[in-house]
């Protein structure tokens, strides 16, 4: 059970004789080489030629070649674990009881177990308010009999590398007048570890080999203060000094914690009809179990979305870093995958953010890649003779220049784009002008600025993009069948005219020209120069099949059977292409991802499915949304609700890869697809419950938001009732839809502007800053009846 404070983490696992908690660190990473990038941009020209010749496999791995003739082999850098907080213990009779808890409103984590006619219980969470780990061991009818430990993080059954020699080597552990004490020297030569502090209430205190022990208390109060870099004696004496100055008591210290975490948790509120008291208090086995049988409950889907929340929350906060696959609770020395990986993962992560009323939770992945520039600048220059930037798909906090040095990854440019859409977006749900002149606006025009360089005319005119990858596929022409099975490779992804190139280029531009027009502050010639670019943009290309063109290129056919589903990239998380807008492109996307997900079935993963749920309720189909977060659910979903990369039982529906590393990417990508279900939120408009699955027939909505501000309604589709209320956090308009079969019956407007008379399904509303309208509307052949409920 994982708690956090965005920079802290603690996981509570174990059992009744040795509870273990894992403690992490967000700023202590290890392992990485670095290495200045040399000067290959001449290799463009090479790679293009042969491109034009049709060696397209020969150009593939041409930049690598150039790299690695040049000495260039970095490694990347992983998540380091602190340690391992035990509490050790003999038990004095057969335990009953036994339940482990995780209270999502206040981030704490409590075990209570009966032995005899003892009750115990042991309660955890990571201070948001003081930077401090606070765990109390209470005893009613028995007493704390307890040794506790810090030592280094064990891994357990992890298939990975164990840990460090620098790490082994380096270890120093004192117990003395009550506290321990605990570091160890990272591969940089600096210290990290912890400082505990154990105040018992009643019973004896000792010291002995490097432990501390409580005997005969009555409970027990645990402090514990950490740090990732410095040196341990200065660290030590620091932390001991602060901790000697805690004189509250768990419950103060837990109250001055949820002031700040509580109300980030209720920024928004999501019920699904499913999860009423009975529900909150079904173990969770059962609802997987549930899920597992083949259906997915309102309760589960309720819970995972409320849980990814409090992952997303208690995972990263302003000042820190961005949201990572592992969140704070990497328990692994190498961990897989660790990295942060713009070529979708990131970005999915943050989807829901913005409507989930946790805008300020945004900023610290926006000032991550912000404070790049330079490095993304130098990337740009000496990879492709660009101006602008060139942000790899991978970074780490101490590396920004690349380090997979592999075609998939140096040939695909998107990322800076892709990223500069979540700086536009900040800046639309928060009206915040001066971040878009300072912040969101220059970092647009550095991602197009790269492309104004690096994109070239075709002989009709049009935009090329070469090489150019769409993640992380194969075209289907250049995989054999053999290979594509449980395929984790990327065969040959150096292409032409990757759809997804130019969704997001499109998107790039629209918003940078609209960005300039709002703020005054751009050159004439650059916002000409934009234009054209926009316009030279080839069109997006229907296969003979009907779905749509992975690549804008003849020479290359579609691969159905691969995980990534970007070039969905127009429909969602953009908002291009729509069924309202364009029903024949639309249909052509739909069928993309309808052969995704029968096709390449057995070549998902959890994100992936996480994704295909979304795209299906920006489709407005609600079911299929549905079922893909049940296969998500009964493939990839741990029993402590944390979601892996694949199904390590192989049971056909996602990847069969070697191990199933944890990827926090689904979890996010679940809360996501639960608001997008409930809420179109898009520029301009809200539709009300676009795409509800029948087994969502009740339910209710607090808070979510769309761009000038929060909507909360709630319905009941057997009495075919629907009302809610919108109220605006500055000027408002906007067309507002009901779902279909609903029309208005009444509107109550304060100090608003709207078209008096319109029942619907979609009407609009203008509001002043601070104004509500609030409505209510039933089903076209029902009937109002009055509920306490609604």
């Amino acid at each position: 059970m994982p708690s956090g404070n965005g920079l802290i983490g603690a996981a509570v696992h174990g059992a009744i004789g040795s509870e273990t908690v894992l403690l992490t660190h967000a700023e202590l990473w290890t392992g990485g080489t670095k290495q200045e990038l040399p000067e290959v941009s001449g290799t463009l020209a090479e790679i293009r030629r042969l491109m034009d010749e049709g060696a397209y496999r020969e150009a593939n791995g041409l930049l690598e070649g150039r790299l690695r003739e040049a000495g260039y082999e970095p490694v990347r850098e992983t998540p380091l674990p602190l340690a391992d907080l035990k509490v050790v213990r003999t038990a004095q009779a057969g335990f009953r009881r036994y339940r482990r808890e995780l209270d999502l409103e206040t981030g704490e984590v409590s075990v209570r177990w009966e032995e005899g006619a003892a009750a115990y219980e042991r309660k955890l969470f990571v201070s948001r308010s003081d930077d401090l780990i606070v765990y109390e061991l209470g005893s009613r009818g028995g007493c704390v009999d307890v040794a506790l430990l810090l030592q280094p993080h064990e891994k357990g059954t992890a298939s990975r590398p164990d840990m460090p020699s620098y790490v082994s080597e380096s270890l120093e552990i004192t117990a003395a007048d009550g506290f321990l004490r605990y570091a160890a020297r990272n591969d940089d030569g600096r210290d990290f570890g912890a400082v505990l502090r154990a105040v018992p209430a009643g019973g004896r205190l000792g010291e002995d080999q490097g432990r501390l022990s409580v005997t005969g208390a009555d409970k027990v109060l645990i402090l514990v203060k950490v740090f990732a870099g410095g040196d341990r004696s200065q660290e030590w004496t620091r932390l001991e000094a602060e901790l000697r100055e805690v004189a509250w008591t768990y419950s103060e210290l837990l109250d001055r914690h949820t002031a700040l975490h509580g109300p980030l948790m209720r920024s928004a509120d999501v019920h699904l009809g499913g999860a009423g008291e009975e529900a909150s208090c079904t173990y969770t086995d059962e609802l997987l179990q549930e899920a597992y049988e083949g259906g997915l409950s309102p309760a589960l889907a309720e819970l995972m979305w409320a849980y990814g929340r409090y992952l997303f929350i208690s995972g990263t906060r302003p000042g820190g870093l961005p949201f990572g696959l592992y969140g704070l609770w990497c328990g692994d020395y190498k961990a897989v995958w660790s990295h942060f990986m713009a070529n979708e993962n990131v970005q999915m992560m943050y989807w829901h953010a913005a409507a989930g009323g946790l805008s300020e939770l945004i900023l610290p992945m926006l000032d991550y890649y912000e404070s790049r520039l330079e490095i993304f600048r130098d990337n740009a220059r000496k990879l492709y003779g660009c101006r602008g930037i060139f942000i790899p798909a991978g970074t780490t906090p101490g590396m920004a220049e690349p380090f997979q040095t592999v075609p998939v990854i140096m040939h695909w440019t998107g990322a800076a784009g892709w990223l500069a859409r979540h700086f536009y977006e900040y800046y639309r749900f928060t009206g915040d002008l001066e971040f878009l002149r300072r912040r969101a606006l220059p970092f647009m025009k550095e991602a197009a600025l790269f492309y104004e360089d690096f994109l070239v005319e075709g002989e009709d005119g049009r935009l090329v993009s070469y090489p150019s990858v769409s993640p992380e596929n194969t075209p289907g022409n250049y995989i054999s069948e053999e290979g594509v099975f449980g395929a984790m490779a990327h065969a040959m992804p150096t292409a032409v005219n990757a759809l997804l190139d130019f969704a997001i280029l499109k998107e790039l531009l629209t918003d940078l020209l609209e960005a300039v027009e709002l703020t005054g502050e751009g050159e004439p010639e650059a916002v000409r120069r934009w234009s054209v670019l926009l316009e030279r943009i080839p069109a997006y290309e229907v296969n003979g099949d009907g779905a749509v063109r992975e690549w804008l290129h003849p020479d290359f056919t579609d691969r159905y059977r691969h995980r990534h589903i970007s070039h969905i990239y127009p429909v969602f998380p953009a908002y291009e292409v729509s069924r309202d807008s364009d029903p024949a492109l639309f249909e052509a996307f739909a069928e993309a991802v309808r052969r995704r997900q029968v096709v390449g079935i057995g070549d998902q993963t959890a994100w992936s499915w996480a994704h295909l749920s979304n795209i299906y309720a920006r489709m407005e189909e609600g079911e299929p949304a549905l079922e893909c977060l049940a296969m998500l659910a009964r493939s990839c979903l741990q029993d402590n609700l944390y979601t892996v990369h694949n199904d390590w039982r192989h049971m056909g529906v996602s990847l069969s890869y070697g191990r199933a590393p944890v990827q926090m990417d689904a979890n996010l990508g679940w809360v996501s697809a639960v608001q997008e279900m409930l809420l179109l939120a898009a520029p301009g408009r809200v539709k009300l419950l676009p795409a509800l699955p029948a087994s969502w027939a009740q339910g209710s909505v607090r808070d979510l938001r769309f761009e000038t501000g929060r909507v909360s309604f709630a319905w009941n589709l057997q009495r075919g009732q629907l009302e809610g209320e919108v109220t605006a956090g500055r000027q408002t308009n906007l067309l507002l839809t009901l779902p279909p079969g609903f029309r208005l019956t009444a509107v109550e407007a304060e100090g608003s502007d709207w078209a008096a008379g319109c029942t619907g399904p979609s009407f609009p509303v203008r509001l002043s800053a601070g104004r509500t309208l609030k409505f209510t509307a039933e089903a076209e052949r029902g009937r109002m009846v009055p509920d306490e409920g609604m």
